[in-house]
């Protein structure tokens, strides 16, 4: 099931990328479709249901406003820092555990810490992300953990898991 609907996604992808609806284009997007799904399918998500699901799609919008917000918030901070004459930077790593399973959604985790400027993921083990923080705010877990995951974490959540 998650092959033919990689390959549906696929061929709709395709033809809003060339809006053509030729023969010629038709059979060229049906190709591509068909050697993506073959390739990449097992990869796919497992439980192609959850794309059906509305709920899913509305708590998406309100993450990309949440994390559009965290990315403005971050970039006042890090300019801040950059442009402040005693440049008050305290680097670290931090071992930020999770509560999420699936690999999609930490990945997804990860990938929005790192876009957010002032944190980089540098390794994800288990349920452990290893955050690079340019300004280590504390010493204790569950308060830099709240920091950096807390905007994310439950949006997430509610979208993939």
């Amino acid at each position: 099931m998650k092959y033919l609907t990689l390959f549906i996604l696929s061929m709709i992808l395709w033809l809003m990328l060339t809006f053509e609806f030729t023969a010629a284009n038709l059979i060229a997007g049906a190709v591509a479709s068909l050697i993506c799904s073959l390739f990449f399918g097992r990869l796919f998500v497992s439980n192609v249901g959850k794309l059906l699901q509305p709920r899913r799609y509305y708590w998406f919008v309100i993450y990309l406003f949440v994390f559009l917000w965290e990315c403005i918030k971050a970039n006042v901070d890090v300019a801040y820092r950059v442009l402040h004459p005693a440049m008050p930077i305290r680097p670290g790593i931090v071992k930020v555990r999770t509560s999420l399973k699936s690999d999609m959604a930490k990945m997804l985790l990860a990938n929005s810490i790192t876009m957010t400027p002032g944190t980089i993921s540098v390794d994800i083990i288990d349920d452990c992300l290893y955050i690079h923080w340019i300004y280590v705010r504390s010493e204790d877990p569950a308060v830099y953990t709240a920091m950096i995951t807390g905007a994310f974490e439950k949006y997430i959540k509610k979208i993939i898991e």
